[in-house]
C-alpha cells in the first residue's frame, strides 16, 4: 500500500517544532549563552514579519517598503493596552487581548492605506508605505500621552503641556517612548505565533482567495476578464500581510523593557532588512522567508567575535545566497540534485 506523502506545509511545521525542541534542550542544559538566548525572540518575530511581507511581495505581487510601520503601530497599541490593564487583567487574558488589538490596529492601517493605493498600478504602494512608516514613526516619537482622574491627556510639545494632576501617570514620553510594558513574550509564545502566521499564510495561498490573488499577480487583465474583483482581493492580501506584521510588533513590544519609535527599531532600514529576508528566502516561498530571517538575523551576532571582519563575511554570505537562489545555473543545478534525491528515495519506497 502506497504511503501518503507529507505536504510541504506539514514539513515546515515539523521543522519549526524540531528547531524549537532542540533550542529548548540546549537552553535547559545551559549550552546557550545569555546573549544568544536573548536573540531567540527577535529572530522569531523577524521571521513572522518576513512571512507577512512575503504575502504582499510574493503572493500579491506588490512591493511594500513600510512593514516596519505596521510593526510599530501593532507594538505601541498593544503596549498601551497592556500597561492600562496590567493591574486589572491576568496575564493569560491580557496578552492574548493585546495580541488581538495589535493585529487589529495594524490591519486597520493596512486597510486605510490600501483604499486609495491598491486601485492603482505601478509602484505607488511602495512609495506610500515608505511614507507611512516614516510618518507613523515620527508621530509616535513626538507624542506625549498620560492619564489621571480627568482622563487621557495628549501633547506633541512636552510633558509639561499635558496639564495632568500631580498623581497622573505617563504612558508615552515622546522620544523616550513607553516604559514598563509587561514582558509577556518569550520564545515559546513567539514560536506559537510563528506557527499561526505560517498556518494563516499557507492556507491563504492554498485557498480559493489565494488563487485569485495570485492570478491578479500573474495577469491583472486576464483575472479581471473572468470576473475577479481586483481591488477586493488585493486588499485582502495586503491587510493579512499588515496584520501579521502587527503580530510581530506585539511580540517585540512585550519582549523589551522600553519601547521607542526609533529608526533602529522601526525605520526605513528595518523595512529594507525584512525585504532582504524575503528576497533571499525566495519570493513567494513562505518557509524560505522563515529560514532566511532566522539565519541572517543570528549570523551577524554569531560572527561578532570576528570584530571588523564580521560584516564583510555577512555581506559575502548574502551574495552567495542570492546567487544560489536566483542565478539560472545554480537553480538548474539545485533542481537536478533535488530531482535525483526524490527519485532515489522514491525507488527505495517502491521496493519497500
Amino acid at each position: 500500500m502506497k504511503k501518503k506523502k507529507l505536504s510541504r506545509q506539514t514539513w515546515t511545521y515539523i521543522v519549526v517544532l524540531i528547531v524549537y525542541a532542540v533550542v529548548e534542550i540546549f537552553e535547559y542544559a545551559g549550552l546557550l549563552s545569555s546573549h544568544l538566548t536573548g536573540l531567540l525572540v527577535p529572530a522569531t518575530y523577524y521571521a513572522i514579519v518576513a512571512v507577512g511581507l512575503n504575502i504582499c511581495v510574493g503572493i500579491l505581487g506588490e512591493l511594500s517598503l513600510g512593514h516596519a510601520g505596521f510593526m510599530c503601530v501593532g507594538a505601541f497599541s498593544s503596549s498601551l493596552f497592556s500597561i492600562l490593564t496590567e493591574n486589572s487583567l491576568p496575564t493569560a487574558i491580557r496578552f492574548p487581548l493585546a495580541m488581538v488589538i495589535g493585529i487589529a490596529v495594524a490591519a486597520l492601517f493596512g486597510f486605510l492605506i490600501g483604499i486609495p493605493v491598491l486601485r492603482l498600478n505601478g509602484d505607488y504602494l511602495a512609495i506610500v508605505t515608505l511614507a507611512f512608516g516614516e510618518i507613523i514613526k515620527n508621530i509616535l516619537n513626538s507624542l506625549y500621552l498620560g492619564y489621571d482622574s480627568n482622563g487621557l491627556h495628549a501633547s506633541f510639545t512636552s510633558q509639561m503641556d499635558l496639564g495632568m494632576e500631580a498623581d497622573g501617570t505617563m504612558l508615552m514620553n515622546g522620544p523616550m517612548g513607553i516604559s514598563g510594558t509587561p514582558r509577556d513574550a518569550n520564545f515559546t509564545v513567539a514560536v506559537v505565533m510563528l506557527l499561526i502566521a505560517l498556518f494563516v499564510a499557507q492556507n491563504l495561498i492554498n485557498s480559493r482567495d489565494g488563487r485569485a490573488i495570485m492570478s491578479i499577480r500573474d495577469n491583472r487583465i486576464a483575472a479581471e476578464s473572468v470576473g475577479i474583483n481586483i481591488t477586493k482581493y488585493k486588499m485582502l492580501g495586503f491587510v493579512v500581510s499588515a496584520a501579521i506584521a502587527g503580530a510581530a510588533g506585539v511580540l517585540f513590544s512585550h519582549s523589551i523593557s522600553t519601547l521607542q519609535a526609533g529608526s533602529q527599531y522601526f525605520g526605513y532600514n528595518i523595512s529594507i532588512l525584512i525585504l532582504v529576508y524575503v528576497v533571499l528566502g525566495g519570493i513567494g516561498n513562505i518557509s524560505g522567508s522563515v529560514i532566511a530571517a532566522a539565519v541572517l538575523y543570528l549570523l551577524p551576532e554569531l560572527l561578532r567575535a570576528l570584530s571588523s571582519y564580521r560584516m564583510l563575511i555577512y555581506s559575502i554570505v548574502l551574495i552567495v545566497v542570492m546567487l544560489f537562489n536566483w542565478a539560472p545555473a545554480a537553480r538548474n543545478w539545485r533542481n537536478r540534485v533535488l530531482a535525483s534525491i526524490r527519485a532515489k528515495f522514491g525507488k527505495k519506497g517502491a521496493k519497500a
